[in-house]
């Protein structure tokens, strides 16, 4: 679809497909041969181009909590490297989020309402050296829209009915419904080699193998991620470097000495403490994000499966006193589920502004007079800088008493929240890495069984049933107002929930050297990318 012939739809669908990026979308498409032709190419002045070995360092925040399987992986850092690993056969630029061919050879081609059909990249190769094949293509949709394998991108995309072959280079989906984002969606799935993702689901997911620039040599929990270059790559985003490797510095101190010693040349997640010290050394630049802490209870029994403890502990919660002292005043309180900068922002109907008073009265009507919990909380260091002031806050109301526990992301999940060991968790979330539209991001937390069902315990309530109503009529919806009313109440219904719902939405930090490093830019996003980066001589 071009943006030509999104301009022939009528006004109404046209605005809608405006408000939810779609035209934004198809613009880009319009032009991505011509803009895909030219960043593979090292310039004059990179490393690569005196003919050296050529290497890439990084400081990673997050630790590796997951494996790297694009069916599975939702981890900050193994979803970072898969941008590296992976192709879909759209993908969106890891820092300006504009879509781009990947694996597809031409911009997905419309032949109904619910039917596209896409034509494969010639001489794709994944890193084993097998061809790319529309096998490939077709096994990596059906694995990840197979309930019985439980994928976390299955919610993204419940438009697909089917994904069939055409020849040797052509694949046509058969929608469920009319999806006017379907073009760029499809980036969510990411192709994989049949016959190594079917033969043994838990070595590919320590062992990934894929077609994009980079192919990983080894991942180390804990210690560092190595990668080196495909030579055989033959996309949009070519290597500039032979090699590459993340050190996981979830300690933010040494995160910092490294970018100060130069042993990397960029790093994540700067400490707000450190950013002007920093500045004087290197870039840094931080970028307004979806990016949040959100609290998450189990729902599902304890004093939590009542909204008005929930509700109770959002009214506790001093939010500016925990931007101010903890993140320096780099971060907006939640206002609604999005950040006010985003495109398709509407305020909620509830909006928790600090109130022990009115935190107060919640409990006392909930019949809650004596509770003692404990609070989890992920090892992230702007989120062990917050967790203090949490507590701060909840210890001042009558009757409660509120402990806490640090834990790696991967420990706090698979030990705790999904078992069902828990009663309340802070911890960050982004899944704007994936997309930036409402219904990808409403998605992620309350799509599917991964949150609602097997974290915060919330689906068999009448009121999932009715978001889930409201989500489908939003992306099913004619024009603009039916898309808008539909996601309002999906928001006002959540805000009045909130079984996870964000605190606040933050900046985010990175630093880089430009001397090292051509072409490099912070993400508004988790992570950090080297994809089109070349390190200079």
């Amino acid at each position: 679809m071009t943006i030509k012939d999104l301009a022939s739809k009528p006004r109404g669908r046209r605005e809608f497909l405006k408000m939810t990026g779609m035209l934004g979308a198809a613009a880009a498409f319009s032009a991505t041969v011509a803009a895909c032709s030219s960043p593979g190419t090292a310039t004059g002045g990179s490393a690569a181009a005196t003919g050296a070995a050529t290497h890439l360092e990084a400081g990673i925040s997050y630790a590796l909590s997951t494996g790297f399987d694009p069916m599975t992986s939702s981890g900050a850092t193994p979803f970072a490297a898969n941008m590296h690993i992976f192709e879909g056969l759209v993908d969106l630029h890891p820092a300006t989020r504009e879509p781009y061919l990947a694996l597809a050879a031409a911009d997905p081609k419309q032949l109904t309402d619910t039917s596209w059909e896409i034509k494969l990249r010639s001489g794709a190769k994944f890193h084993n050296g097998d061809p790319v094949t529309v096998e490939d293509v077709v096994y990596s949709f059906d694995r990840v829209t197979d309930t019985k394998n439980a994928s976390l991108f299955a919610q993204f995309v419940p438009f697909i009915k089917s994904v069939k072959a055409k020849g040797e280079d052509t694949v046509v989906f058969t929608l469920n419904y009319a999806f006017p984002l379907f073009a760029t969606r499809i980036s969510v799935v990411k192709i994989v080699p049949k016959k190594l993702a079917s033969a043994d689901q838990a070595a590919f997911d320590a062992a990934p193998v894929g077609s994009g620039p980079y192919k990983l040599v080894s991942a180390t929990k804990d210690d560092k991620i190595v990668f080196e270059k495909f030579a055989d790559y033959n996309g949009a985003y070519a290597a500039k470097a032979d090699t590459m490797t993340w050190y996981l510095l979830s300690d933010a101190a040494a995160r910092v000495t490294a970018a100060e010693s130069g042993r990397v040349a960029a790093i994540e997640d700067v400490p707000y403490l450190d950013v002007d010290r920093l500045k004087s050394k290197m870039n840094v630049e931080s970028v307004q994000s979806f990016g949040l802490l959100f609290l998450m209870f189990n729902c599902e029994s304890g004093p939590f499966a009542d909204k008005r403890v929930r509700q109770a502990f959002h009214y506790a919660t001093d939010t500016q006193t925990v931007i101010d002292r903890a993140l320096l005043g780099n971060a907006k309180p939640a206002t609604s589920y999005v950040q006010e900068t985003h495109p398709q922002y509407v305020k909620a109907a509830n909006v928790y502004g600090y109130d022990a008073a009115k935190a107060e009265a919640l409990l006392k009507e909930a019949g809650v007079t004596n509770l003692e919990i404990e609070l989890l909380t992920t090892d992230t260091s702007w989120v062990k800088d917050i967790a203090p002031l949490l507590l701060e806050s909840w210890n001042k109301l009558p009757g409660v008493k509120v402990t806490m526990q640090n834990l790696q992301s991967g420990a706090l999940y698979t030990e705790h929240v999904d078992t069902g060991k828990f009663t309340i968790v802070a911890a960050p979330g982004d899944p704007s890495v994936f997309g930036n539209d409402l219904d990808l991001l409403l998605s992620w937390f309350y799509r599917g069984d991964v949150w609602p069902t097997n974290r915060f315990r919330w689906s068999k309530t009448a009121e999932y049933k009715a978001l889930q109503g409201m989500l489908d009529a939003a992306v099913k919806a004619k024009d603009e107002a039916g898309a808008v009313k539909a996601w309002t109440e999906a928001i006002n219904l959540l805000s009045d929930q909130v079984p996870l719902y964000p605190v606040l939405h933050r900046q985010l930090p990175t630093a880089w050297d430009e001397k090292k490093l051509e072409g490099f830019k912070p993400l508004p996003t988790t992570g950090i990318s080297f994809v089109g980066v070349a390190p200079k001589a």
